[in-house]
Parts: structure tokens; sequence; C-alpha cells
């Protein structure tokens, strides 16, 4: 996933039963804790950079873990998006210097540091093989090398999706807004298709999309778990884009919207986008959970009980997700593994949670009521817990490859260029076709 905005505001208190748990794990750690000689720590204040992109609702842990390990400062760097974090990380790892001592990975670039395994500390040396109940199994299977070998990373959210709608412009169009109705009406992309036909006939200013690349990421994603488990790469990494029957499938239905017009043609997270929603300009929005706070965010008051969410056509999908790891550079591997443990702990995931709503990859996090309870003011008070928790269940991994976001960014323009009129649809496959190979290259 690139571009990704993961500002997902939510309720800022932990519970009091949490906040005890989550003491017994630092308390536990205390002992695992502290600098050594050869660290330069000499008993002192050890100070450990947490480098990550967007929000994931840790700032509350740190301090949680700074009150029970007092040699322990946490200094957090972040940028907004995982466009601006992408280069530096490659530079810091390129180069062997710059990064902090526990990164994010996020799902799209996890597969080129995998291959770049020996530039992160096993975290199997620090304990982590007892960690994996902790983890839904592919979640945990992603962060370990092909060898079996080498703990790379410990997972952090998942990105289980839904649709928003907007309720006010689908009682416009005459189209109901009771969230169990609306999804009713599309139990398929093509229902959800001619759902938007029904709705551009009676609201012609407004589109019933946002933009081709939010559905082309959705439907790729779920034609490959449906089917092979992979999509433009296969288990080997080898391209398999032109012969991927569900790379086909999903590209298809995407140019649909495009030629039948019913897509404001806007890269997802961009400026006009994110000013779009403050507008009339778009009906729908196919998006994961930690999406929930971007709209809530760049829509404002404006969108304030407007939007609501929906299941999703075509079955569950899953979009973004990250892991935590720890590089070979930092001068304390321990403890950063140590700290990395304690957020990713289903306790540390679960107040992420809570004030994020950055949706858990532990079975204990999931099974809370706190998660399967939540529903969210701004969207209606929809049940966003059952909702993703409903798609989170019946999600199948698949395998990225090391270019894999090369690839879709290629292909995306490909579809961009449709809308634009640049492109003739006739044409677009092709064109797709050829943009892959020479990303995958």
């Amino acid at each position: 996933m690139r571009a990704t905005t993961r500002r997902v505001p939510g309720g800022r208190g932990l519970r009091t039963g949490l906040a005890a748990v989550l003491a017994g794990i630092l308390a536990a750690t205390s002992a695992c804790g502290g600098g050594d000689d050869d660290n330069g720590s000499s008993g002192g204040t050890i100070e450990l950079t947490v480098d990550v992109f967007g929000e994931f609702g840790y700032e509350g842990l740190y301090k949680q873990y700074e009150a029970s390990h007092p040699n322990i400062k946490i200094r957090q760097r972040k940028v907004a998006e995982l466009d601006q974090f992408k280069p530096r990380l490659q530079q810091w790892m390129a180069t062997g210097s710059g990064a902090g001592d526990v990164v994010a990975l996020e799902e799209g670039i996890l597969p080129t540091y995998m291959q770049q395994a020996n530039r992160f500390v096993n975290l199997f040396d620090y304990g982590g093989a007892s960690l994996e109940k902790n983890f839904l199994p592919w979640k945990w299977k992603m962060g370990i090398t092909a060898d079996g070998k080498q703990l790379v990373g410990l997972g952090t959210d998942i990105g289980p999706m839904g649709m928003r709608y907007r309720k006010d412009l689908f009682e416009k169009a005459g189209l109901p807004t009771d969230r169990d109705e609306v999804s009713n009406l599309w139990p398929d992309w093509n229902g959800f298709l001619e759902t938007g036909k029904k709705f551009q006939a009676k609201v012609p200013k407004t589109k019933w999309l946002d933009g081709p690349t939010a559905i082309w990421r959705t439907a790729v994603s779920q034609e490959g778990g449906k089917t092979v488990g992979y999509t433009y790469f296969d288990n080997n990494d080898n391209l398999v884009f032109s012969s991927n029957a569900a790379v086909k499938t999903a590209f298809d239905l995407t140019l649909r919207f495009q030629t039948e017009n019913l897509t404001a043609n806007m890269r997802i997270f961009t400026p006009e986008w994110q000013t779009a929603l403050k507008r009339d300009t778009f009906a729908t929005l196919p998006c994961p959970a930690w999406m929930l706070g971007g709209i809530e965010e760049f829509s404002g008051d404006y969108g304030k009980g407007k939007w609501d969410v929906a299941k999703l056509p075509g079955g569950a999908g899953v979009w973004g997700g990250s892991w935590l790891a720890v590089p070979k550079q930092s001068k304390h591997p321990k403890e950063a593994a140590e700290l990395a443990k304690f957020l990713t702990s289903p306790q540390g995931q679960l107040a992420a949670f809570k004030d994020k709503n950055t949706f858990p990859s532990s079975p204990q996090a999931q099974q809370d009521p706190a998660v399967t309870g939540k529903t969210n003011p701004y969207f209606g008070d929809a049940p966003i817990g059952k909702i993703f928790s409903e798609m989170a269940g019946a999600v199948k991994p698949l395998h990225l490859g090391p270019k894999n976001e090369d690839v879709r960014e290629d292909v995306e323009d490909v579809l961009l260029g449709v809308g634009q009129g640049q492109i003739k649809a006739s044409d677009a496959w092709n064109r797709a076709v050829e943009a892959a190979t020479k990303a995958a290259r």
C-alpha cells in the first residue's frame, strides 16, 4: 500500500482492566530491559527511537512503558504518509545508519525487506518463538523468512474492509440508507456497478466512486485471495500479471467502472481527493478499517453523520497492515526487541485500537468486547467492530512480491489514463501488461 493515511481518531482512555494487564506485561519485561556497557548506556538512560508513518496509536503505550522502565526513553519519529516514509527507510537501510531502533514495515514494502533479512535482528533470539499464539497464523508467517529461521517482524494491525457510503446522497437518489439494506444492494460487484448506474441517473452531479485506485486494490486482493493466493507475482516471485486470471478479472471489473463513467477518476490520498471529501464529489468508497480516521479528518464537520459503513461487495478483503522490526544497526537490540514485543502484544494492540481504530492482528484482541462491540459515532454509530471482525475472520492471505508496489502504481496510472481519455479502453490491458513488466524489472 502506498500513500497510506492512517490517521484514525478514537477514544483515548484505556479501561482499568486493560491497564492492569499492560502493567503486568511491563513488570515482566522490566527484567529484560536495561543497557550494557558496550552500547554506551552504563546504567544511564537508553533512548529508543521508533520510526512509523501515519497513526499507530502508540503514544499512550510509550508513556506506560517508560513509567515501568525508568531507564528507557522513547522517541517517536512519524511522517504522515507511507510515501514519505519509504525513501527515508530505504536510505537508512542502504547506508546502514539513521534508522530507528524499531521501524514499521507496511505490507507493501515488507517483501522487499524480507529479502534483506540480514539487515534486521532475529526476534527469535529474543523470545519471539513464544509469541506465535498472539497473531493470526498468516500474519505471523509473513514476518518469518522463507526458511523459517528468522523472525523479522511482529504484526501490528490488519486492514479488513467495508464500503463507506453517503447516506444523504443515497436518500437523494431514492436508494435505501439503512446499512443492512444497502449491503443487500450489492451481493457482488456487478450489483454494485448497477446500483451506481441508478444512482448517477438520479444524482448526475455526483460520481458513484472516487476513482479506480481503491476498487482496483480491493478487487485484485479479493480475486487473488479467492483463487491462487497471489496477484502480480507468484509464490516464487515470478511476474504473472498477464497470466493470472485473478488479476485480469479485477482489471476488467475496474475498467468497467471507468468506461461507464462511474468514478471521479481521482487517485486516493491526493490533496484533490482529500478536498473532495468535504464536497458531494462521490458517494461511495471501498476502504479498510484504518481509513475511517482519514475520512473523518478530511470530511470534518461537513461529513459528520452523512457517512456510514456497509459490507463490501464480492466477499472479504484486506488492505494494509504493518509489522515492527529491529534493524541490526540499533545499538540497543535487546531493549528494542522488548519494546516491539510490548507494542504488538494483544493488550498493546487492543490499546492501539481503542486510541486509533487500528484493527488488531491478534486473535485475543479481536475477540475482546472493546473490539467486537465498537461503534463509530461519526459514521452513524456503525458497528465497525462487528463489520470488520466478520471480514477479518474470512480474509485469505496473499503473497506479495518485492516489486508489488511498483507494479500496482504503474497499473493504476493506466486506469487513470483511461479516465482522462489518454488511453483507449481497448488498449488498456495491453498497456497495463507493459507497465507491469517494466515496473517488475
